[in-house]
């Protein structure tokens, strides 16, 4: 079942658009990578589809029950951000605001879905420290528990594995992979790796001059065809 249908999409600013008539759907438990050339309108292609963001023409809809609130974010951060003084649990638990309704408090079972997804994270251990006394690795961990806290279908993801090194890139694409196939959670990120993209995501969507979505087979198959190398990365 489609849960995001992207028809005729163009994106702006001031009247200047970046990206024009974008179409696309996402099926349920697709893994979406997100590629471009920098300014290519990636990043506000994802909030648009947070719903922070309106198109400046074409339409975004939502099935499968979905709704922009109920998808898992992780933007990237900054430097301010990555010196908040909060706990991990606190960060994690966070994430549950979106169900809170009317609550002005969090219950017993959000507070059981942020240790669980602490959990799954593998940073259990760290629990109880404070987040900006972590490793970037360590925090992205945070954020994407956070993120999972949000979600049951989908998360977006901006660059998740930017400035870390590559063993801990390494564990972080293998650690979202292993949510995509474990949880049968749709999975959307925009990433600069190319070689990651077509290894782990099996939709491709390239941005920019020359639009492109498809299957990463379909992919390869064009780069092949036009004799470019998949490999490597790419600016974003």
């Amino acid at each position: 079942m489609s849960q995001i249908i992207c028809d005729r999409v163009s994106l702006g600013y001031d009247g200047n658009l970046i990206l024009r008539d974008l179409s696309f759907r996402l099926e349920a438990g697709e893994y979406c990578c997100i590629i471009g050339e920098n300014g290519s309108g990636k990043s506000t292609l994802m909030r648009t589809l947070l719903g922070l963001k309106s198109p400046s023409s074409g339409t975004v809809t939502f099935g499968d029950g979905l709704k922009p609130s109920q998808i898992g974010y992780l933007p990237q951060q900054t430097a301010v951000q990555r010196d908040f003084p909060a706990s991990v649990f606190e960060i994690v638990l966070s994430g549950c605001q979106g169900r809170q309704g009317l609550r002005p408090f969090y219950s017993k079972a959000d507070k059981a879905l942020a240790l669980e997804n602490i959990e799954k994270m593998g940073i259990t251990p760290l629990v109880k420290r404070c987040y900006r006394e972590l490793s970037g690795g360590q925090q992205q961990r945070v954020l994407l528990a956070r993120a999972l806290c949000a979600t049951g279908k989908m998360l977006l993801l901006d660059e998740p594995v930017s400035g870390l090194d590559p063993k801990v890139t390494a564990e972080m694409y293998e650690l979202i992979d292993t949510i995509h196939k474990r949880d049968g959670i749709t999975i959307v990120m925009i990433s600069h790796d190319i070689e990651a993209a077509v290894r782990y995501a099996d939709h491709i969507l390239h941005i920019g001059g020359d639009l492109f979505f498809g299957t990463t087979e379909e992919y390869l198959a064009k780069q092949a065809a036009i004799g470019a190398k998949p490999g490597g990365t790419e600016s974003c």
